[in-house]
């Protein structure tokens, strides 16, 4: 009886595995590229004011600002800038 019940979890996850696939791969470039364009969005609004861009929650988004910190040189760098356009960060 557990042996069924080993085979049959396993045969379930297979299948559930290759619907996944079978329903998400083809789209996977267009979700990464959604969630890229939704961190850059993200990245902009949390470095808003740093950047020069006046923002009237910058207060708030200023408490965001460790959290994107890690990935500031990857971004800068993507969208075209090559070296840091911060002057008090030189992540280059």
């Amino acid at each position: 009886m557990a042996q069924r019940r080993g085979e049959f979890s396993r045969r379930w996850a297979a299948l559930r595995d290759g619907l996944h696939e079978f329903y998400v791969g083809p789209y996977r470039d267009t979700f990464l590229r959604e969630k890229r364009d939704e961190d850059d969005l993200f990245m902009i609004v949390v470095l808003g004011e740093a950047l020069g861009v006046p923002d009237p929650a910058a207060y708030y988004s200023a408490e965001l600002m460790p959290a994107v910190w890690q990935d500031f040189h990857a971004w800068h760098r993507r969208i075209g800038i090559p070296a840091s356009p911060l002057d008090h960060v030189a992540c280059c």
